[in-house]
């Protein structure tokens, strides 16, 4: 504690103690050398210097408490320093999802002061996923977990982990350009689609391909699984080939796909065959 307008620092009675028998024990441990100084400190302070706080005497047998707490202080501030450096970091990547300042101030606005809030990616990235040898085309992220798939024109899609930015998996099958990636509402299934005129449908749980859809007579440049409220409504009347050959896949008789898994019974699906 300082004392207001001065530079003197007020401590209680057992903070004076303590540090008085750290001092005490350090002039000991520093052998014949310090002999002076512990004993005239002894004699100013024979309470703290005789016995420690346990009504033990003290002992220079282990490292000097003072020795600890002086090695320790220096360890923490560069912990706090660093803890410091990711909160500023993390406040500026996530400044747009919690409406607040970059400076992570909260702002009651939303979003940074003079600004509207913006949904919107800020720099730095979080990671730099790296591993496809073309183009990407096309990213989709898992509606539960930290995964995301990413199809390429090298043909593959691959599996990562965006919160650690570690590659999980590679799932090969189409031939062609992967043109688009659909996790299914649930994120039990990944819907795919390629140049190579197919559509597959990858079970997540065991990365391997349990259904492949033909049917489009030219490249299919996206496909999307339908919520069930909307599937209802939309896909049920329809009898282009896209639905019923969809229909099929999601909920036919051995398709290898669980609606209930996938939470959806529908893909839809574009094309340039019109």
């Amino acid at each position: 504690h300082w004392l207001p307008g001065t530079s003197i620092m007020v401590l209680t009675d057992k903070q004076r103690s303590d540090l008085h028998s750290g001092i005490y024990d350090y002039f000991l441990s520093r052998g014949p050398e310090f002999a002076a100084c512990a004993e005239a400190l002894a004699a100013a302070d024979p309470d703290s210097c005789s016995a420690d706080s346990n009504g033990k005497k003290s002992s220079t047998s282990s490292a000097p408490i003072l020795e600890k707490k002086w090695t320790a202080v220096p360890r923490l501030q560069r912990r706090v320093l660093e803890l410091e450096r990711q909160i500023a970091t993390n406040a500026k990547i996530h400044a747009h999802r919690t409406g607040g300042a970059a400076d992570g101030t909260a702002n009651p606005g939303g979003g940074m002061p003079g600004r509207e809030r913006r949904m919107l990616p800020r720099p730095p990235a979080a990671h730099t996923l790296r591993s496809h040898s073309a183009v990407v085309t096309s990213v989709s992220l898992h509606p539960v977990y930290t995964m995301a798939a990413s199809g390429s024109e090298d043909g593959t899609i691959k599996l990562w982990d965006h919160e650690s930015g570690e590659y999980l998996r590679t799932l090969k099958g189409h031939t062609n350009v992967v043109t688009c990636v659909d996790f299914s509402p649930k994120g039990g299934y990944l819907a795919s689609t390629s140049t190579d005129l197919s559509i597959k449908i990858w079970d997540i749980q065991e990365y391997k391909c349990v259904r492949t859809l033909r049917g489009h007579d030219h490249t299919i440049s996206a496909v999307r699984f339908v919520p069930p409220s909307l599937g209802a409504l939309y896909l049920e009347k329809s009898e282009t080939k896209n639905a019923s050959g969809a229909e099929a896949a999601a909920g036919g008789s051995g398709s290898g796909v669980d609606p209930s898994v996938a939470g959806s019974k529908f893909l839809v699906t574009a094309s340039r065959d019109q």
